[in-house]
């Protein structure tokens, strides 16, 4: 989350010069190249399905970045970060249940009200569109870097998923973007693929190969601090004391969501137990 925030924070320069779209290409194709020359995935020797599930990866993560960018050009980190969030929190109450499971996406709907606060004349709406979308492709993300993650070993689902992600973005960002592309640009988007989405992307897949989706959304619900915090003492944005009530509301309701029961299993119907009673040999 750290590598993420500071990632995301640091990109301000290069977005300004090459625009959020020619940003986000240009470190996804630097992330593509580094995961291909780590982990040299040999995809002749990978089921169909595998392969889908990590170009599908690729694609949300695409989406999931660009927006992003797009969102972070126009709204404070914490803003962005705040509505993005509705993705993992999405997963987390679809995959958990309980009785007062209503109660998180309540509660987090009212912390975005307070972090973006749409009544306000100065609400940037295109931004928070952008950021929402991102929140779309984060939850799809989760789920297929945890498919990705326990059908393929090492890091070979990522040297599969990034190389698609830098395509589509490139379909998006080279017609605007590539006459801007200078020589410093490429070198400073290197070091930055680095903080993201190199080693969170990483990590996150070790992390999801560990854990259940709802535990790591446990985990992740205290991002949006991290970005509010991030964003005070590297960008200097400032949050009101309401935005600041808002983020609270989101981690909180981020946490009771992930760590709510879980949905029971389905049980074997009696039909099923005895037949596999009598295939037992005696």
């Amino acid at each position: 989350m750290l590598s993420v925030q500071l990632g995301a924070a640091a990109s301000t320069p290069l977005i300004g010069s090459l625009g959020a779209a020619g940003a986000a290409w240009l470190r996804l194709s630097w992330a593509a190249l580094i995961f291909v020359l780590i982990a040299r995935p040999r995809l002749f020797e990978m089921a169909h399905r595998d392969l889908l599930d990590a170009i599908l990866l690729g694609m949300v993560s695409a989406g999931m970045t660009l927006l992003f960018f797009a969102a972070i050009a126009r709204i404070p980190l914490a803003t962005a970060v705040a509505c993005e969030f509705l993705g993992p929190l999405a997963v987390a109450v679809v995959r958990r249940s309980g009785r007062h499971g209503l109660i998180w996406p309540t509660l987090a709907g009212a912390g975005v009200l307070l972090v973006t606060q749409p009544w306000q004349a100065v609400v940037d709406l295109l931004g928070v569109g952008y950021a929402l979308g991102a929140a779309l492709c984060w939850a799809g993300y989760i789920v297929f870097t945890q498919r990705v993650g326990h059908r393929i070993a090492g890091l070979s689902g990522l040297a599969i998923s990034m190389p698609v992600a830098a395509l589509v973005a490139a379909v998006v960002a080279a017609p605007q973007s590539l006459h801007r592309v200078t020589p410093d640009a490429v070198v400073v988007a290197a070091g930055l693929a680095l903080l993201l989405p190199v080693i969170p992307y990483a990590l996150e897949l070790l992390a999801l190969r560990r854990l259940e989706t709802a535990a790591f959304g446990t985990l992740m619900s205290v991002e949006p601090v991290v970005a509010l915090v991030v964003g005070v003492v590297v960008l200097g944005q400032v949050p009101r004391p309401i935005q600041a009530v808002g983020v609270l509301f989101i981690t909180v309701a981020a946490t009771g969501a992930a760590r709510s029961p879980a949905r029971p299993m389905p049980v074997a119907q009696p039909t099923q137990l005895k037949e596999r009673t009598q295939s037992v040999p005696s």
